[in-house]
């Protein structure tokens, strides 16, 4: 490892090994989505193009680059590969894969008594507290810490297996926080709207920065011995690179909450707009079943305003603002 030629900007992209365990993932993810996709199509159902894509290059790509690049090929003898790998892989590889939907799209393409079969497990006691967004939130802080201010981290650089079971935590927990905030919103509680979403997600974008903010600022060398007697005669000083690793956190934690808080965005949006279009038929086909002179007999009950009839989230605010 020491051996390693000095890590330039050409070698960040040129570098590359193969990590098997991490393959034979990305390889039956990718597997299983393509497969559903077929029989989606097969059945003469389409799927969006754009979340094929999502789920490809923004999630399965992102897991590639984090297990394989020169961020792989680098983390054991510099310490900001490592923490850029593992915040690619606690944030932005979850978002990528939740923009693909794979849940929803194995629900429809499941036989009905094993999607049946599923759903119940996706909204099961045990999920449901899991995802929870308090505690997938305090999951994936907590993740964090314990990789970086244990022996964890330093132990899983000594040892391939707990380095690769490191990989799937990081992967996991950010997955229980993201998942069910996109796209199974059967498992969230009631009370998380979308607007609590976008709150949620917004606080989640400011507590993914506190352990690179810790890193940054800690005095004490994280995995200190590790790195002091692995480092090649051309890398910088091990506290300088601890410091870059943090601030590398820090900037792509804050980065990737930009995405997630505008995907909520569009998502309330598209949201609103259907229900708003669903109230509307509803209330003209209510109207067209009246007879005229029903209407003008029965008089205000019959024609109330849809607002004032409606519980759903879009009349009540509608009847506030009013």
């Amino acid at each position: 490892m020491e051996n390693l030629p000095e890590l330039t900007v050409g070698r960040l992209f040129t570098s590359w090994q193969a990590d098997v365990p991490a393959l034979l993932v990305v390889v039956l993810l990718g597997g299983l989505y393509g497969w559903s996709v077929l029989r989606l199509r097969r059945r003469g159902e389409s799927w969006p193009v754009a979340r094929t894509v999502a789920f490809a290059v923004f999630g399965l790509g992102t897991i590639v680059v984090a297990t394989m690049s020169a961020l792989a090929v680098y983390d054991r003898v510099l310490f900001w590969p490592a923490a850029v790998q593992n915040v690619l892989l606690d944030l932005i590889a979850p978002l990528g894969l939740a923009l693909g939907d794979p849940l929803r799209l194995a629900l429809r393409a499941l036989p009905e008594r094993a999607a049946a079969r599923a759903q119940g497990a996706m909204t099961g006691r045990v999920l449901r507290l899991l995802t929870f967004p308090l505690v997938s939130t305090a999951l994936v802080l907590t993740t964090e810490l314990t990789i970086y201010f244990t022996p964890y981290f330093e132990t899983a650089l000594a040892n391939n297996w707990l380095h690769q079971l490191m990989y799937l935590q990081l992967l996991l927990a950010g997955s229980l926080f993201v998942l069910p905030v996109l796209t199974r919103e059967e498992a969230l509680p009631t009370w998380c709207t979308h607007p609590v979403r976008a709150a949620l997600v917004f606080v989640d974008g400011i507590i993914d920065a506190v352990p690179g903010i810790v890193v940054m600022t800690h005095g004490t060398l994280i995995a200190g011995s590790w790195y002091l007697a692995h480092a090649p005669s051309w890398a910088p000083d091990v506290q300088h690179d601890q410091q870059l690793g943090g601030g590398a956190m820090v900037g792509i934690a804050e980065l990737v909450a930009i995405p997630f808080l505008l995907a909520i965005l569009v998502q309330w949006a598209r949201t609103e707009r259907a229900e708003t279009v669903a109230l509307d038929r509803r209330l003209d086909t209510e109207l067209e079943r009246v007879a005229p002179t029903e209407a003008v007999a029965d008089g205000p009950e019959l024609v109330r305003p849809w607002w004032e009839t409606e519980n759903s989230e879009v009349a009540q605010r509608f009847r506030g603002q009013r």
